[in-house]
């Protein structure tokens, strides 16, 4: 066994610096004698496959009092599957070293395969059982659900995700997009019939994206495309989440831990992926807060002032609403200051925008990075799924950077126009911070 790990190990390191720059990428169209669509990146430089698949439908799907549905149902499908209780089914994975799992998102729901070549029909019959034939034994599932509760209390003692939560919740309340994917209360009323019907209703052949990469033919990926996913539903259950505004207005929300350090989440509307400014957004975003220690607001933030280690922002597009969202850790006596730097930041990026020394570098870099992207067969699989996602064609890949590089230093000043808005830039803190005056309460946590 472990002369066998070893080997799979050694091959995936020797392949991940065998990838050819992003822009040389080719992908193939393939579709199966059952009409499965897949994009397949085929490379035979050693001899493993990889393949990611999602579904549109996620947690934020699932009925308010049944959430965690989406979590468990795709958490369990490796958790046996057919004749194969859970143990056997993991040990089969685990004796021709197979990576199998699956995964739940707001608005997707996912899976990942890897395997060697030699191992393939086995490990996409395992995979067809945990989709079309999965147990949801009892066992199983009482056991998820005691991890799941345990990470809830773990959870909720953590500043971070409070102040994310509490964040969510206050701009997206009542809606989907601002609640906790699952509580207490709801995880304890989940049985397997939630978790059979949502399997049933998401995971369908209408639904499905997938990415191939790795030692494999069209050829030969086609019938396995039969094989494996044409045992599924011919059609999802149609669903979709109302369309939301983000109710951000300004607010500061302190939420009272006994914490030395302050921990901050900030933000506002945004931009959805389909927009036409998109890639001037992606582009105003790193210079003002994505870029890591090249941006605007680490640089007054952390380098000119020591106020806190980091401060970043990233755009956050969904299906029916969009968020610039971001963070900040402080001393809970220098909270005020940063809040006050990070907004006035704000509201100068707004009026001015960047100088053309700040964009042309930051393109620069945005391009210049996008290959590092395209490190393992796995992450590919994931980018091709991505892509089909986001509706963005097959030759994004190719046309990505000359996109970037099409921005001009007009479209993020006008963009940053549009979406920069101090007034509505909304804090939650949680903490005990010295001279923040909250203008309304935090939403309550949820249990």
């Amino acid at each position: 066994m472990l002369t066998r790990i070893l080997v799979v190990l050694v091959a995936l390191l020797a392949w991940a610096p065998a990838w050819s720059p992003a822009w040389a990428v080719t992908i193939q169209r393939v579709i199966s004698p059952g009409g499965i669509e897949a994009w397949l990146v085929e490379d035979k430089t050693v001899p493993i496959i990889a393949l990611d698949v999602s579904w549109r439908g996620g947690s934020a799907l699932v009925p308010a009092e049944k959430r965690g549905i989406a979590e468990m149902a795709m958490e369990l499908l490796d958790e046996g599957a057919g004749p194969h209780d859970s143990q056997a089914f993991k040990r089969q994975l685990e004796d021709l070293s197979i990576s199998l799992s699956f995964s739940a998102h707001l608005e997707t729901v996912s899976g990942g395969l890897s395997t060697l070549r030699d191992n393939r029909e086995t490990a996409f019959a395992l995979m067809r059982l945990a989709l079309t034939e999965p147990r949801f034994d009892q066992d199983a599932i009482d056991r998820l659900r005691d991890q799941k509760l345990s990470g809830l209390v773990q959870s909720a003692q953590q500043p971070r995700t409070i102040a994310n939560r509490a964040w969510w919740r206050s701009v997206f309340p009542e809606h989907p997009y601002g609640r906790q994917a699952s509580t207490a209360e709801t995880l304890k009323r989940v049985v397997a019939d939630d978790l059979r019907r949502f399997v049933r209703d998401r995971l369908a052949r209408d639904n499905i994206m997938l990415g191939v990469v790795g030692d494999i033919s069209a050829d030969e990926l086609r019938p396995l495309l039969d094989r494996t996913f044409g045992g599924l539903p011919a059609t999802s259950v149609p669903a979709e989440v109302p369309a939301v505004t983000p109710a951000a207005r300004g607010d500061v929300m302190v939420v009272r831990r006994g914490v030395p350090q302050s921990v901050v989440t900030f933000g506002h509307g945004g931009i959805k992926r389909d927009d036409p400014d998109w890639y001037a957004a992606h582009v105003m975003n790193h210079l003002m807060g994505g870029g890591g220690f090249t941006s605007r607001l680490m640089r007054e933030v952390r380098e000119k002032r020591g106020l806190a280690y980091g401060v970043s922002t990233g755009l956050v597009p969904m299906d029916q609403a969009a968020a610039i969202v971001g963070t900040v850790a402080t001393e809970n006596s220098r909270v005020a200051q940063s809040i006050e730097i990070i907004k006035a930041e704000w509201a100068r990026f707004a009026a001015e925008g960047p100088s053309q020394q700040e964009l042309d570098e930051g393109k620069t870099y945005l391009t210049g990075s996008f290959a590092l992207q395209f490190d393992t067969a796995r992450r590919v699989a994931g980018i091709l799924v991505s892509i089909q996602r986001d509706r963005l064609g097959i030759d994004y890949i190719s046309e990505r950077n000359r996109l970037i590089e099409r921005v001009t230093i007009e479209d993020v000043r006008r963009v940053a126009k549009r979406l920069l808005d101090p007034a509505n830039l909304t804090f939650v803190v949680i903490g005990e911070p010295q001279g923040v005056s909250p203008t309304r309460e935090a939403p309550t946590p949820e249990g």
